[in-house]
Order: structure tokens, then sequence, then C-alpha cells
């Protein structure tokens, strides 16, 4: 008798020394949340997909960011909604589909639904609005006057004609804003493959986030900014290989007597041939450098192939082999460093400001790393990681998040948030959001 008496007080000296949920009181610390504005692109937008549409906004960070805000006295987060999930008519979903073999297979297939005109009307009577995320804004783009008549996902919330994002974002008279600016001043360039549009300068980029940043702590605001991740940690530039190309035996005889005069030529340059044995082998690709050999090489094992690249022209219509893959489904090595460096400067200057404005610095760029991983990173039991569909970070585009990729980007705004501003805002859950959806 006297055993189970000992044993009953035991077991409650340990149930009276847990923890109860209920005694966590959500606290604001030095930051005021009463009137909260989101400025950035895309991934503050809450674009996913392909498209930005009405489920993948309300699944935006900023939005969870505001619910937690809310606890603590943050005010109403009003968000340009589309009215409808097709968006502009660029969503992308998982579907069957066949390639050009007639193989049935998994993949990302058009949104079935048409959208609405009304996704394309002007809602600035419906403003000001709290999240300010533009897809496709640059950092200089931010702070342009009239930017809404050469971007429609601006055009159709702005103010007025001639107003810039940042003036529209100060309409809400802010107390607290989140800064997740520069992905595009880069990525852009990127996911052109190197082809088309330009990496931000040093100095332009310096001038347009300090300006952003003077003009949102003008009246006193507290902030976060976020930093921006390595592009060869997304699954858009991760995960189509370089050696996709599939041969024969015989094939790869034929492909080898085919360019036996441009290995002639590429003894007199002193560059590697282009050569094929029986499996996989590296892609054929442009190369404008060796003009003087025809213009291409083939790729090497550290450069990079886009997600874009189309799949039935490798299979069936001889791209790699054959024909060289074009230069815009490649990053060589040379723009992989260019980038690179671009977005280390960019991180720099960003922690530089933040240091400046005394504001929460987020280091997402980390935590991208951490999910690159061979182990991933996990929330709430679940494991993530980088890779394409399977991973549940990225979305069908392989560039931006799923819903549960955007609530662990908020978990690093709230832990950066309470660190500087001895909050206590509680941490959102991943899985309460949609993360790949299955058919």
């Amino acid at each position: 008798m006297n055993k189970i008496l000992y044993l009953i007080a035991i077991l409650f000296l340990f149930a009276s020394c847990e923890p109860d949920i209920d005694d966590f009181e959500p606290k604001a610390g030095n930051a005021d949340f009463s009137s909260y504005v989101a400025i950035g692109n895309s991934l503050t937008a809450g674009y996913a997909s392909g498209d930005l549409y009405k489920s993948s906004q309300q699944n935006s960070f900023p939005s969870m960011l505001a619910e937690k805000f809310a606890l603590v006295g943050g005010g109403n987060f009003n968000q340009p909604l589309m009215t409808d999930d097709a968006g502009f008519g660029n969503r992308l979903i998982l579907g069957i589909s066949e390639n050009c073999l007639g193989e049935a297979g998994l993949g990302p297939v058009p949104y079935p639904e048409q959208p609405s005109p009304a996704n394309f009307a002007s809602i600035a009577d419906q403003g000001p609005f709290n999240n300010m995320g533009v897809p496709g804004a640059k950092s200089f783009h931010l702070v342009t006057d009239g930017y809404g008549q050469l971007n429609p996902y601006f055009g159709r919330f702005a103010s007025g004609p001639n107003t810039s994002v940042l003036a529209d974002a100060m309409l809400v008279q802010p107390t607290f804003f989140t800064a997740w600016v520069g992905n595009n001043d880069v990525l852009t360039y990127a996911t052109a493959g190197g082809e088309a549009d330009s990496i931000t300068s040093e100095a332009v980029f310096t001038q347009a986030l300090g300006a952003t940043l003077q003009t949102l702590t003008s009246t006193g605001a507290k902030g976060a900014i976020a930093n921006i991740p390595d592009i060869t940690n997304i699954p858009f530039f991760n995960t189509v290989p370089y050696n996709p190309v599939v041969v024969s035996a015989e094939q790869a005889q034929q492909l080898n007597a085919a360019y036996a005069q441009y290995n002639q030529g590429a003894d007199q340059m002193g560059v590697d041939h282009i050569t094929f044995q029986e499996g996989p082998n590296a892609m054929v690709i442009e190369d404008e450098d060796l003009a003087a050999i025809g213009g291409i090489r083939q790729i090497k094992e550290n450069e990079l192939v886009l997600l874009t690249i189309p799949q039935d022209s490798l299979r069936c219509a001889g791209w790699g082999s054959q024909k060289p893959v074009p230069a815009q489904y490649v990053l060589d090595a040379e723009e992989i460093q260019e980038i690179t460096a671009a977005t280390v400067m960019y991180n720099g200057i960003i922690e530089n400001y933040a240091d400046q404005f005394d504001l929460a610095h987020v280091d997402v760029a980390a935590r991208m790393v951490d999910a690159a991983d061979d182990d991933g990173i996990r929330y709430d039991g679940v494991g993530y990681s980088v890779e394409f569909v399977s991973g549940g970070l990225f979305s069908l585009d392989g560039v931006h998040l799923t819903g549960q990729g955007y609530a662990i980007v908020a978990n690093e705004f709230i832990h950066a948030i309470n660190e500087k501003y001895n909050a206590e805002l509680p941490t959102v859950s991943a899985t309460n959001y949609p993360g790949v959806q299955f058919p």
C-alpha cells in the first residue's frame, strides 16, 4: 500500500512540473503591431504554382503573421484578393498528361478553369492594402512612380496611375512592416538562363532598398527584413539533371561519328570533345564563346538545367544529342558565379540595413540551406526538403513556396521578431496549410 501511495505521489510531482500551454500569453514586446504592412514581391504576395490566386494569397506568410499580430493588438489586414483560384490564368496543378512517347505520367498541368474577368479589373476602391507584395517587382520597382502601368499585378490595386508601391504601402500608416526585397533583382536573370534581363547593380539596389526602409521607418515604425536564398537551393534549377540524354551503344557510336569533325576543331581550340556512351549522357548545349566550332559543347556537371526545358524535345526531338539545347534553358558556370556573387552582395546590404535601421534580420537563406541538406528540415514532426513536388516546401513552379513553405517562412519571421523586440508571438503550425495537392 505504501508503495502505491509513493508512486502516486511521484506521478503527481511530475504532472505538476509540466508546463501549462494555457499559461502562455502572447506579448508585443517593444513593437506596435496595430497597423502592419508587408512590402515585397511574389513571395510576399503569396504567389504559388505559376500564378497569384485567391487561396494562395490567403496562405501568404504576411497573412499568417497578421493572425499572430492580432493576438497582441494587431489590426485589420487587407489583401488585394483575386476573385477566384484561377488568377491570371497561369496556375499549375498536378495532373496526368501524356508525353510524346505515349507514356502517361503525373506532373504539372494547367489549371482547368478560366480566370474571371474581375481578376483583371481595378480594385483600388477596396484599399488601402496591407499586403503590398507585387509579383515581378524588383527593389527599384517599389519606388518607381507609375509602376502599376507596367505591372498588371500592381495595376489592379494601385491607388492611382502615377503612384508607387512604397507610396501605397504608407497609406496604411504602418507601425510595423516586413520587407522581403531583392529576390527578383537576380532571379529574373537566372530564370531566363542568363539570356534576358539583367542583375541589378549594387548601387541601384543599395539606393532603392535604402529609400524604401527610410520611408517605412520615417514615422517610427519598427520592422523585419529578410535576406535572399541562393537560387541553387531551389528546385527550378535542381530538378532536371545535366545528363538526361540516354542512348544505346549503337546510337552512341553514330553520335560520336557525327561529332568527329567538331572534335577535331575542339582539339585545335583546346576544349573538351563531345562524346557519347551507352546510358545517360551530358546534354549538348549552345555556347556562343565557341562560335568558331559551331557554338556548342556538352554541359558540365556543375552547371544547371532549368525546370522549364521542354521535356518532349529531349525525348523526341533530338535536343541534347542531335541538336543543342538553347542557352535560355541552361545556367553555365560563369552565369552561376555572377548570380551567386550578386546574392551574397545583396544579403550583405540587407544585413547592414537591418543594423542601420535597427530591424529584425530574418535569415531565410540559412533555412533554405538547411532544407537543401540530405536530412532536410522538420516542422511539426513533418520533414521538408527542396525536392520538386515531394519535398513539400516548393510549389509546382519550382520557385515559389507552398502554403506549408510560407508557414515555415512566417515562423522564421516570428523567431526574429520575438528575439529583436522581446515579443512573445506564437509560431504557425505548418500542417494547417496546404502543401502540393495530389489528384
